[in-house]
C-alpha cells in the first residue's frame, strides 16, 4: 500500500502508481477537533494517493474539511449523551457507515469512537484499526459522581476493544501508556507513542516584545470557547460574570492563536489531565514561559524550572505563586521562554507527528 513519509510526499506523491489505494476512515466526535488536531495528517495521507473520509458530527468546520478534498460523513453523535437508546442508534449508524464505505483502515479518536468504532470494525471485517484515547476524557479526569460511576464500566469495555488483532493504540504521553498497561487495558506491544498533533514551527514562532515600561503589571486573558459536549465545562454565564467582575478578559474561541500568543508574555494551562495539549505546544513554539499542572500530558511539555513551572492540580495558591514569579521577573520569562522554543523545535514539530502516523498506517495496513 502507498503511505509515504510527510517529508517526501511532495516528491513521491505520484509514485504510488501500481500500488492499491488505501481507504482511511477517521471516526471522531467533533469536526472542529479533527481540524485542529488531525487534518494535516489526513491531508498527508490523501496526498500520498489514498482516499480519506471522516465520520463525525457536522458543525461549523465541516466545510474546511471538504475544501481540502476530504469527504465528510455526518453522524448524529453527542459526547455528553448517556441515553442508551440514543447510543444504540449511534452504534447502528456507525456500523452502517462502515459497511457502506468498506475502509481498509480506521482511526478512532477518543472514547466513544474507540468503543463504537472498534465494535463496528470487528463486525464489518476491518482489520487495520488505530485507536487514539487522546487524554482519556473527563471520565478518567473528573471526580464527579457520573465519572466515578462510569469509570469501571468503561475500563471493562476498553479491555475488550483496545486489543483486537491487527490494531494499535496511540497514546500522546508516556504517563497514559504506563497507566493503560498497568491497568491491563492494552498490551505493551500494541501501545504506540505519538506526541500529540505537533506544532507548525513557522506559523508559531517568537515575536519581539516592544520596549518601554508596561502600562499595567498584569492582564489575565482566557481564550477558548464553551465546550458544551463536556459535562465539566464552565458555563458561558459564569465566564461572562467573571468578565464583568474584572477577574479575567474572556476572548472566546479564536482561530488566530499565533496572533493571540504573540500578545502574551506567559502561557498558563491549569488542567486536570491532557493527552498532549496543543495550546502548550503552540505557546512553547512562540517562546513563552509556561505555568501548568503536574499532570499527564502537561508535564510532557514542561520540565519544572526549565521551560516554566509545574504546580499541583487544584492548587490555586501554587498556581498564583508561579505566575507571580514570572510576572515580576522579565529575565526569568525570557530564559524560560527561550528554553521552551528550543524544546519545541527538537521534540514537537508537526512533520515528525505526520511521519510517525503515516508509518504506523503503512505497518498495520501493508
Amino acid at each position: 500500500m502507498c503511505f509515504r513519509s510527510a517529508a517526501v510526499k511532495a516528491a513521491q506523491g505520484a509514485n504510488h502508481i501500481g500500488d492499491p489505494k488505501v481507504k482511511v476512515l477517521y471516526f471522531i466526535t467533533e469536526d472542529w477537533f479533527f481540524c485542529s488536531h488531525f487534518i494535516e495528517r489526513a491531508i498527508a495521507a490523501r496526498a500520498a494517493g489514498n482516499e480519506v473520509v471522516v465520520l463525525t458530527r457536522v458543525g461549523e468546520s465541516a466545510n474546511i474539511i471538504e475544501e481540502v478534498g476530504i469527504r465528510v460523513l455526518p453522524l448524529a453523535i453527542q459526547r455528553r449523551s448517556f441515553n442508551p437508546l440514543r447510543e444504540i442508534s449511534v452504534i447502528y449508524s456507525v456500523w452502517k457507515a462502515y459497511r457502506r464505505e468498506k475502509p481498509d483502515l480506521v482511526h478512532h479518536v477518543a472514547l466513544k469512537p474507540i468503543l463504537y468504532g472498534t465494535l463496528a470494525a470487528r463486525v464489518s471485517g476491518v482489520r487495520a484499526i488505530v485507536n487514539a484515547p487522546v487524554g482519556m476524557g473527563f471520565i478518567f479526569s473528573s471526580r464527579t459522581f457520573l465519572a466515578n460511576l462510569l469509570r469501571p464500566i468503561v475500563k471493562i469495555a476498553l479491555r475488550s476493544m483496545l486489543n483486537p488483532l491487527g490494531s494499535k493504540v496511540v497514546f500522546e504521553n508516556s504517563d497514559d501508556i504506563n497507566w493503560a498497561i498497568s491497568a491491563d487495558l492494552v498490551k505493551r506491544d500494541s501501545a504506540i507513542l505519538i506526541r500529540g498533533a505537533g506544532v507548525n514551527l513557522e506559523q508559531f514562532s517568537p515575536i519581539a516584545k516592544p520596549d518601554g515600561i508596561p502600562l499595567i503589571l498584569a492582564r489575565f486573558v482566557l481564550v477558548g470557547g464553551v465546550d458544551t459536549g463536556n459535562p465539566t465545562s464552565i458555563p458561558e454565564e459564569q465566564l461572562l460574570t467573571w468578565g464583568k467582575q474584572g477577574l479575567v478578559d474572556w476572548w472566546g474561541h479564536r482561530k488566530d492563536m499565533a496572533s493571540v500568543l504573540g500578545q502574551a508574555d506567559i502561557a498558563c494551562l491549569p488542567s486536570y489531565r491532557e493527552g498532549l495539549p496543543k495550546s502548550l505546544l503552540e505557546a512553547a513554539a512562540c517562546g513563552l514561559p509556561i505555568v501548568t499542572t503536574n499532570v499527564p500530558g502537561c508535564r510532557e511539555v514542561v520540565v519544572d524550572g526549565v521551560q516554566g513551572f509545574l504546580v499541583p492540580a487544584r492548587d490555586s495558591r501554587a498556581l498564583a505563586d508561579a505566575l507571580i514569579k514570572l510576572i515580576v521577573d522579565p529575565e526569568l520569562r525570557l530564559r524560560m521562554g527561550a528554553a521552551a522554543r528550543v524544546r519545541a523545535e527538537k521534540e514537537f514539530g508537526k512533520d515528525a507527528v505526520i511521519d510517525q502516523t503515516l508509518e504506523l498506517y503503512r505497518v498495520i495496513a501493508p
